[in-house]
């Protein structure tokens, strides 16, 4: 259970930490990066656009005294850039101690990644889920190692549809990004279950920012609404995402967003998860699903298992 009212005052000390946080440019992941930063952790941005990256690393260190920063490119639109930056981060660093899969799309005009997915379902989902994969030796080498996965309240009222995972029927933008925020929690969920049947001590956990100003919603007409009346700004809803990501009592498996009405905004506390998300028959699925889709193996058996398909 999170502290009442748990701020960034509570963040501890993360000297000697490494950490990566996916779309670190803006919003919640830039954010949570200043407090990261600001309480010692050296924090790796990965970012689509190298210019975004580097102005708001600039930022950030006119903001942070001594901030600890590095810029790398990724792409979660193409799992060629996802491979190349777990390579190129593999070869400049040694420990990985947070992962944070914060980088998203919501609600675009229709559009897919390199390898044919829907956009939204592609970028958040399997983009994360193939990075998470390519990094896993790093977290399992690194002691208290965890990795928080951004879902969103939108998951509540989605479905997994594995018919339509590249734009094969009609477009509808809330649907697609509910079903991919439904399948980031489910893999945060999944992901803690196999760690634990292989006994690993790296932490999977979920966050979700409420109702948090942003320029995620900038295709939403929503936005306009809800300002200076329901959200938040990107600092406070940072919190449960940070929350997950550094503190002690943050439990593997959980699920963190704000306390408040309807979780719209707040502090951080386990937040709810809907009878789909722990539907542990579809997250299975869903995981053998990503798996081929990608290509990226976590465990050894499942490499072996699907050495064994292949061969028959």
């Amino acid at each position: 259970m999170a502290s009442t009212n748990w701020t960034a005052a509570d963040i501890p000390d993360l000297t000697g930490k490494t950490v990566i946080v996916t779309g670190a440019n803006s919003g919640i992941g830039y954010g949570a990066t200043k407090q990261l930063a600001a309480n010692g952790a050296h924090v790796v941005m990965a970012c689509r656009s190298a210019d975004r990256a580097d102005a708001a690393r600039r930022k950030l260190e006119a903001e942070v005294e001594n901030a600890s920063l590095d810029t790398m490119e990724l792409d979660l639109a193409s799992l060629d850039s996802v491979a190349q930056f777990a390579s190129a981060f593999r070869d400049r660093y040694h420990d990985l101690h947070v992962l944070v899969n914060n980088a998203g799309v919501m609600i675009p005009p229709f559009s897919k990644t390199e390898e044919g997915f829907e956009l939204q379902f592609g970028v958040n989902f399997i983009g994360h889920f193939a990075l998470t994969g390519q990094l896993l030796p790093m977290l399992l080498a690194t002691p208290e190692s965890r990795v928080v996965t951004l879902s969103s309240l939108a998951h509540r009222r989605a479905s997994i549809d594995f018919d339509n995972f590249r734009g094969e029927k009609s477009y509808s933008q809330w649907r697609e990004y509910g079903q991919s925020k439904l399948a980031d929690l489910m893999f945060a969920l999944e992901f803690q279950r196999r760690l634990d049947a292989h006994g690993a001590a790296t932490r999977s956990l979920a966050a979700h920012p409420g109702f948090t100003r942003t320029n995620l919603q900038r295709h939403s007409s929503l936005t306009d609404f809800g300002i200076g009346f329901f959200s938040m700004d990107q600092d406070q809803g940072a919190l449960p995402t940070l929350y997950a990501a550094t503190a002690p009592e943050a439990q593997a498996g959980e699920y963190y967003g704000p306390d408040g009405w309807f979780e719209i905004r707040g502090y951080p506390e386990p937040a709810k998860i809907s009878t789909a998300a722990r539907d542990e028959q579809v997250a299975s699925r869903l995981w053998e699903y990503a798996t081929e889709a990608t290509g990226v193996t976590f465990f050894a058996e499942e490499a072996t298992a699907d050495e064994e398909t292949v061969e028959a």
